[in-house]
């Protein structure tokens, strides 16, 4: 999810593979503070903001380093919970028991996946690589990307973004911009056929844009650079 929307010359996307698991999840420490005030921990902005758009009376500490150092982290703090990735978890082996599944926080684009990255020119590993692309991944996390370099986030911007292409081939997408504060939020829900969905993510973003988004990202802007 943190390849930057646009590669460096030179280099191409030549495989996405099958997604794992898109969904944040709540390591915590006991559930009780969700009603009353907790102190809640990420170095995500896009958890962050959505986070405190739900829970606006609670506080979000920054949370940095790899995943056991963030759990090393969390074991050690007087926090009442830590938000991370379930694929991160799930792929070392380390997911514990006490965690709730945010189904309601809407993921960063590509979350979950992976992508393979070779040289334009060396069409050998190209082709080779190409045999391992998933191809509903591939798809869905195209139409996100896309929404996302619309949207000029990078990876500093609240935002967030989910595909999903169901059993009929219709391709299910929801993407949101969020203010810094969680104060605001600014969301686009469409669906569309999986064959037709060429520059989707683009409309979607400038969907974002005209409601309110182009300000609201100038004011991120201002503050973060």
């Amino acid at each position: 999810k943190d390849v930057p929307t646009a590669l460096p010359k030179g280099i191409v996307e030549a495989a996405v593979l099958k997604r794992a698991n898109t969904k944040d999840i709540l390591i915590h420490k006991g559930t009780d503070f969700l009603d009353a005030e907790g102190t809640i921990a990420t170095g995500s902005l896009r958890r962050k903001s959505q986070w405190l758009h739900r829970y606006p009376t609670h506080e979000v500490v920054d949370l940095r380093g790899n995943v056991n150092t963030r759990m090393q982290k969390l074991e050690d703090s007087n926090w009442n919970g830590a938000i991370f990735a379930a694929a991160g978890l799930e792929r070392i082996e380390i997911k514990p028991e006490n965690f709730i599944d945010l189904d309601w926080m809407i993921p960063a684009p590509a979350q979950g996946a992976m992508l393979v990255v070779a040289l334009e020119k060396d069409e050998f590993t190209r082709t080779a690589i190409g045999a391992l692309n998933h191809y509903q991944t591939d798809l869905e996390v195209h139409v996100e990307r896309e929404f996302l370099r619309t949207l000029e986030g990078g990876c500093t911007a609240p935002i967030g973004a989910l595909a999903k292409i169901d059993n009929d081939n219709i391709l299910h997408f929801k993407g949101a911009l969020f203010s810094l504060d969680g104060s605001q939020k600014i969301e686009v829900e469409k669906r569309i056929a999986a064959d037709n969905v060429a520059e989707f993510g683009k409309f979607c973003a400038k969907e974002i844009l005209a409601k309110g988004g182009a300000k609201l990202m100038k004011q991120i802007k201002a503050v973060l650079n």
